[in-house]
């Protein structure tokens, strides 16, 4: 394996965290929108708060990550990418940074009307960011990035039956990834008619992104020949991975094993991701290889041992984080204080 093969699986592992990650947190703001009233909302949010609250901001460590390893390791694909898809990707980043304004600025407002007003946003920015940036992963995906700065639709490139459908996909995988972490979390904090709820939304959000997913093969298949040959041909077993860690999930569900389907959902998401990549591998645009698009091989040396040392800090600190704010104790310390 190439220096260069090495770091686009690195960076792969860092999108499939983010989306993971990130993506849950995107779709509890969802839920958070239809929580219902002040007071009848109230039980359902306090969770959303209490799960996603302290490791937000550390789920957006994975987009920095990536984003930073693509313009270092592939600067020849990310200046083009950049140029063509700026619009979809400063909304992005504007829905980030007005979603992460509203949710530290409702927890301390103490007027109703302000609350209202800031969780509406949080909310609009976690359904319209995802969305976004699944019309990127689209755009990619369909090849309507060319290799040459300048030379991109600004708007066609992202705004197309493909890419739409990515980014619709992208907000029903957030939706279902959260309902699907919330019921562990309600169960651990003693809440089962919550726990209840939320495997209701997890069972009927997975039956409705499953045949999202469906539908969207036949999108791409009259818009994106090229990406449904390889979803079809070398990434069909990575596919079939997907759909029977999905069917595991919705029976997990059933059965209310709630930790288990965390990891069975998780893994029918990495494989759509890891889909993708075997079926475009080794281009990265058009006409632009992996080999092609990559730095000078002393940076890409030097990033991968970067990376290395770096990791040995970041993951045991990320994992200490997890593991200290899943504990049942905090949330019950933190309903006490109120």
């Amino acid at each position: 394996m190439s220096a260069a093969d090495a770091l686009l699986a690195i960076l792969w592992v860092g999108l499939t965290l983010y989306a993971l990650l990130g993506g849950a947190d995107f779709g509890a703001g969802l839920w958070d929108l239809l929580a219902g009233g002040t007071e009848r909302g109230r039980p359902q949010r306090d969770l959303i708060e209490h799960s996603i609250g302290p490791v937000w901001e550390a789920n957006h460590v994975w987009l920095i990550f990536v984003i930073t390893l693509f313009w270092t390791a592939f600067p020849a694909a990310f200046a083009p990418f950049a140029a063509t898809l700026y619009i979809p990707l400063t909304l992005a980043a504007l829905g980030i940074i007005a979603r992460g304004a509203a949710f530290a600025f409702r927890k301390a407002s103490e007027e109703l009307a302000l609350q209202r007003a800031y969780g509406a946003a949080f909310a609009f920015s976690s359904l319209v960011t995802p969305f976004f940036l699944g019309t990127t992963v689209g755009a990619v995906a369909s090849g309507r990035v060319p290799a040459r700065i300048g030379a991109g639709d600004v708007m066609g490139s992202w705004w197309n039956p493909t890419s739409v459908t990515a980014g619709v996909l992208a907000v029903g995988t957030t939706a279902y990834l959260a309902a699907v972490y919330l019921c562990a979390d309600a169960r651990r904090a003693g809440r089962e008619r919550l726990t209840e709820g939320f495997r209701m939304r997890a069972l009927g959000t997975g039956v409705l992104v499953g045949i999202a997913t469906i539908a969207a093969l036949v999108v791409v298949h009259a818009d994106a020949p090229g990406l449904f040959a390889g979803l079809t041909g070398p990434a069909l077993p990575v596919a079939v991975v997907s759909v029977l860690a999905g069917v595991a999930s919705l029976g997990l569900l059933v059965a209310r094993r709630y930790v288990l389907v965390r990891l069975t959902a998780a893994l029918a998401v990495t494989a759509v991701l890891w889909g993708w990549g075997v079926a475009q591998y080794p281009t990265v645009l058009p006409g632009l290889t992996v080999a092609a698009a990559a730095g000078d091989p002393a940076v890409l040396s030097t990033v991968l041992w970067v990376l290395g040392f770096g990791a040995l800090l970041l993951v045991p600190s990320l994992l200490f984080l997890f593991t200290v704010f899943q504990r049942e104790r905090a949330f019950q310390r933190e309903r006490a204080a109120r």
